[in-house]
């Protein structure tokens, strides 16, 4: 279901969002949407590269593993 969330924008960025919109022809709402979206999906995740990387980085799974047992067992501290 949808949600509506109110935003608060500055004249300025207002016109630069509307300009873009139309640019697109898409609604505002639709345009700021896609735009987070877009960056959430480009910034959000570890892409398949990073992940073969972390996956082969013994010494890092290894404190992983340790900071998991560590939590589970309530040592050390947690900030």
């Amino acid at each position: 279901m949808s949600k509506t969330v109110t935003l608060r924008l500055n004249e300025k960025t207002y016109r630069q969002f509307r300009e873009l919109a139309e640019q697109d022809n898409r609604p505002l709402s639709n345009f700021i949407e896609t735009v987070a979206l877009r960056y959430i999906e480009e910034h959000g995740y570890v892409d398949e590269f990073e992940m073969t990387e972390i996956h082969a980085n013994e010494e890092l799974n290894r404190s992983i593993r340790n900071g998991l047992q560590d939590a589970k067992s309530v040592r050390g501290q947690f900030a």
